[in-house]
């Protein structure tokens, strides 16, 4: 079977990124931007809030190892979808939560997750996530890819990124790469 991709958005792609490295059945993990009015949007554009992407990552995967669903299941449990356009302490349309969906299929998984989500109260408010078409894919500058595997000490990484990566283990543990 062909490998799949799912594009999703979730606060700083550095975080998601870090988490989805790690999951079986995740072929690679691309930091980027997508979701804007620009064609080839910078880090410093996007992060000014100007442009309307989001930052993103876009994951290759083996459906015959994990599904979409899966991925989703990992995806909410990682970030708070009940925040608009924010992320803790990142705030702006580029940290927004989002779906880029890349068939109809992955339309329709994604939005029975989320109803499932709300009707069963997983989260103490309503989820914001978009959900909308996959768009331009822009891939980021190097020095974002791999950023917590390159920078584990760095700040950001210790303060943000390392707990989620805590928590996925703990949740997902017979689900890591050996």
């Amino acid at each position: 079977m062909a490998h799949e991709l799912a594009t999703l958005a979730g606060g700083c792609f550095w975080c998601l990124e870090a988490v989805y490295d790690q999951l079986q059945g995740v072929i690679s993990v691309e930091s980027g931007y997508l979701g804007g009015q620009k064609d080839n949007p910078t880090y410093e554009e996007v992060c000014a809030g100007s442009t309307g992407h989001a930052e993103a990552i876009r994951i290759t995967f083996d459906p015959t190892v994990v599904s979409y669903r899966e991925l989703l299941e990992v995806f909410f449990s990682i970030h708070d979808p009940t925040t608009l356009n924010r992320q803790g302490h990142d705030v702006g349309t580029q940290y927004r939560s989002a779906i880029f969906y890349h068939d109809q299929l992955q339309k329709k998984t994604a939005e029975e997750m989320v109803a499932l989500l709300n009707k069963d109260r997983t989260f103490p408010a309503p989820i914001v996530t978009q959900i909308t078409p996959a768009t331009s894919w822009y891939e980021a500058e190097p020095y974002h890819q791999e950023y917590y595997a390159k920078n584990p000490y760095q700040g950001y990484c210790t303060a943000v990124v390392g707990p989620k990566m805590v928590k996925f283990r703990k949740l997902f543990l017979a689900k890591l790469k050996s």
